[in-house]
C-alpha cells in the first residue's frame, strides 16, 4: 500500500512463508532508506538474540505478581507458533527477514511498535472480569480451527481482516482499543516521525494496514503518544478491593459487639480457614502443583487473604520452584512452547500456573468465606 511516493506499507501474516518472500522482494525493488518493522525493543531482542529465561527472572515474575501477564503473553505466542509450524515459519520470521535484508542493503531499521508489556497491561486492565475468564477459557480449550486456510486468506482479503478485528472488539471493546486501535496510532506516529523526505518501507501485520494508513493520511488525528504509552494507575476502587476482606471481618466483629453476642471463634476460624484453604488448594491442583506446593497454598491462603500485601500464589509458586526446579533447558523450552497443554508439562510453565491459579483460588475462597461470615451475622 503506497500512501505517497516516500511511504509504502507492506502487510504481512506473522506466520506466513509468503510474507517472508514479500518482505525480501519489496526491499530489493522499492529500495527504501528506512525499514520500519512492527516490533518493540523487547520483541526485537527476543527474535534476534536467543534470549533466555533464567531462574532469577522466573522468581522476579512471582514476586512482582506478573505471572498472569507472562502466562497470557506466552499462551498467545504459543498459539502463533502452533500456526507458524504449519506454515514452516516461526512467528516474526518476516520481521527478522526485514531486519536482515535491510542491514545487508545498508538501510536504517526503526522499531515502531509499542512495548509488548505496556500493550498487554493496558489490554488486561481494559478487560472486564467476564471477558478475562472467557479469554482464558478460549486459550485453554482444544477447539481446532482451520488455521492454514485462514492464513492464506489473510493477505488476499482485507474484508476478512476487518471482520476479525470487529469480532475481537465485540469480544472485548477495551482490549480491542489497546491491542488494535492504540497500536495503529502508535505505529503511525512513529512512522510519521521518520519524516516524509525519507523513503520508508513499513513491514506491518496485515491487520494494522487500514488503521495505520488512516492515521498517516490524517496525521492531525494522531493522539499524544505519551498517553498511549502510559500504563494507567490503579483506580481508588481497585486499590480498596483487597482491603474489603479485612473490612468484612471488622463488620462481623462490630456486629457481634453491638448486638452483645459472643463470638464463636471456632466456627469463625473454621469457615475462614476451610474456604480459603480448599479453594487455594484446588487452584494449585488444577495447575498440577507438587503436593508440598498444594499444602503450602492451603496453609498460606487463610493468612495472606487478610493481608493485601501478600498472596498465597507467591508462596506456592516459590515452593514449586524449589522442589521441581526448572533446568536451563526447561526455561528455554518454555519460551518456545507451541502447545498450551505443554505448560503443565514444562517445569517453568508449571511454576507460573501454580502461582496464578493458586492466587485465583485464594481470591475465590476469601469471597466465599466472607459471604459465609456475613450470612451468619
Amino acid at each position: 500500500m503506497d500512501l505517497h511516493p516516500n511511504v509504502r506499507l507492506l502487510g504481512t501474516a506473522h506466520v506466513s512463508s509468503a510474507s517472508v518472500k514479500a518482505v525480501r522482494e519489496n526491499i530489493h525493488t522499492y529500495q527504501p532508506e528506512v525499514v520500519a518493522v512492527e516490533l518493540c525493543q523487547t520483541r526485537f531482542d527476543a527474535l534476534n538474540s536467543e534470549r533466555r529465561l533464567d531462574k532469577e527472572g522466573l522468581l522476579k515474575v512471582i514476586k512482582e505478581g506478573n505471572a498472569p501477564l507472562v502466562l497470557l503473553q506466552s499462551m498467545l505466542a504459543a498459539e502463533q507458533r502452533k500456526i507458524g509450524l504449519d506454515e514452516g515459519q516461526q512467528p516474526g520470521a518476516e520481521m527478522v527477514e526485514a531486519i536482515k535484508v535491510a542491514s545487508e542493503a545498508n538501510c536504517e531499521v526503526v522499531l515502531v511498535d509499542r512495548n509488548i508489556q505496556v500493550t498487554l497491561r493496558r489490554a488486561w486492565k481494559n478487560m472486564k472480569l467476564r471477558e478475562k475468564f472467557r479469554l482464558m477459557y478460549s486459550l485453554f480449550s482444544d477447539e481446532d480451527d482451520d488455521e492454514e486456510v485462514q492464513i492464506d486468506e489473510l493477505l488476499n482479503d482485507r474484508d476478512i481482516l476487518t471482520s476479525m478485528m470487529e469480532e475481537f472488539r465485540q469480544f472485548s471493546p477495551g482490549a480491542g482499543r489497546a491491542l488494535i486501535d492504540e497500536r495503529d496510532a502508535y505505529i503511525a506516529s512513529k512512522i510519521h516521525d521518520i519524516g516524509q523526505e525519507r523513503k520508508v518501507l513499513a513491514v506491518l501485520g496485515a491487520g494494522h494496514l487500514t488503521g495505520v494508513a488512516t492515521y498517516l493520511n490524517s496525521p492531525q488525528t494522531l493522539p499524544n503518544r505519551a498517553e498511549i504509552e502510559h500504563v494507567p494507575r490503579r483506580s481508588m476502587l481497585s486499590k480498596l478491593i483487597p482491603w474489603l476482606i479485612p473490612l468484612v471481618f471488622m463488620v462481623v466483629f462490630g456486629s457481634f459487639i453491638m448486638n452483645g453476642r459472643s463470638v464463636d471463634w471456632v466456627e469463625l476460624f473454621t469457615i475462614w480457614t476451610v474456604a480459603n484453604a480448599v479453594f487455594a488448594a484446588i487452584g494449585c491442583i488444577i495447575a498440577r502443583g507438587h503436593p508440598l506446593a498444594i499444602l503450602t497454598a492451603a496453609i498460606a491462603s487463610p493468612i495472606t487473604s487478610l493481608n493485601p500485601a501478600l498472596a498465597a500464589g507467591w508462596f506456592a509458586g516459590y515452593v514449586q520452584l524449589k522442589i521441581a526446579e526448572p533446568t536451563a533447558e526447561d526455561l528455554q523450552d518454555f519460551l518456545n512452547l507451541d502447545d498450551i497443554s505443554a505448560f503443565w508439562k514444562n517445569p517453568a510453565g508449571k511454576v507460573l500456573l501454580v502461582t496464578a491459579l493458586t492466587n485465583l483460588g485464594s481470591m475465590a475462597g476469601a469471597w466465599v468465606a466472607a459471604a459465609g461470615l456475613l450470612g451468619g451475622i
